[in-house]
């Protein structure tokens, strides 16, 4: 490979790792409408997500140690455990500063939540599941 070649491969890289969207798979009610309108925010901030109905929520829930929150879908990515309508600021400062937690949650299903109907930036609270099952707050977004 020339010099000028080796260049322009190197000067791209970095390009190419940036554009690689976060895969996930978002573990879903196969009865519930707004995981999917979840999923359409998710990609539009660049999440490659993968839908999987499943017709027992409590036992991934409590293999991923999130049944401490109540929603109608489980997200994992990053290995991590997103719980509910978390708007995906939060999903990428989980993954940016990879904290020691089992992962994040939105409790219940706020209205102003993206997928339940119009998001509100900054109004969504999103807590850190810890490894104990403990859970304290990780930011509004």
């Amino acid at each position: 490979m020339k010099l000028n070649q080796l260049l322009t491969v190197l000067c791209f890289a970095p390009t190419l790792v940036l554009a690689a969207a976060p895969a996930a798979t978002m573990y879903k009610d196969p009865n519930c409408g707004c995981c999917g309108e979840h999923a359409k925010h998710l990609r539009a901030a660049g999440f490659q997500i993968k839908e999987q109905p499943s017709d027992n929520m409590s036992a991934i829930k409590q293999k991923y140690g999130t049944d401490v929150a109540s929603s109608c879908h489980t997200i994992v990515i990053g290995g991590y455990a997103v719980e509910g309508h978390v708007p995906a600021a939060a999903i990428t400062k989980l993954l940016k500063e990879k904290p020691n937690a089992k992962g994040i949650a939105v409790p219940g299903m706020p209205a102003t939540s993206p997928g339940m109907g119009d998001y509100k930036p900054g109004t969504i609270a999103v807590v850190l599941i810890g490894k104990d099952g403990s859970v304290k707050p990780f930011g509004n977004f």
